[in-house]
C-alpha cells in the first residue's frame, strides 16, 4: 500500500469516527471545569472547595463538539435555503 493511499484511507477513517461521535454525542465535557460546572478551590487547611460558577459552560459543565457546530450551522442554512417564502405555492 502506497503512503499516499494509506494517509487517504486513515483520515477518512478518523473522519468518520468523529463524526460518528458527534452523532452520538453531541455535548462533551467543558476543558476549562473538566466537566464539573465550577473550580476547585482550597481553603487555608487545604481542604477541596467549591470555587465560582464556569463561565465559559455557564455551570452545566458541558460544551458542544466542534463537529456537531458545524452540522448544526450547514443544517441551519441548508434549511432556510430550501423552504419556500411564506405566501407562495
Amino acid at each position: 500500500m502506497t503512503p499516499a493511499l494509506l494517509a487517504i484511507t486513515s483520515l477518512t477513517l478518523v473522519t468518520l469516527g468523529y463524526g460518528g461521535l458527534c452523532a452520538a454525542s453531541p455535548f462533551g465535557d467543558c476543558r476549562r471545569c473538566r466537566g464539573m460546572g465550577h473550580q476547585l478551590k482550597t481553603d487555608r487547611k487545604g481542604r477541596l472547595k467549591r470555587g465560582k460558577d464556569c463561565r465559559r459552560c455557564k455551570a452545566t459543565g458541558k460544551r458542544i463538539r466542534t463537529g456537531r457546530r458545524l452540522y448544526n450551522r450547514w443544517a441551519r442554512i441548508y434549511r432556510t435555503g430550501t423552504t419556500r417564502p411564506e405566501g407562495t405555492r
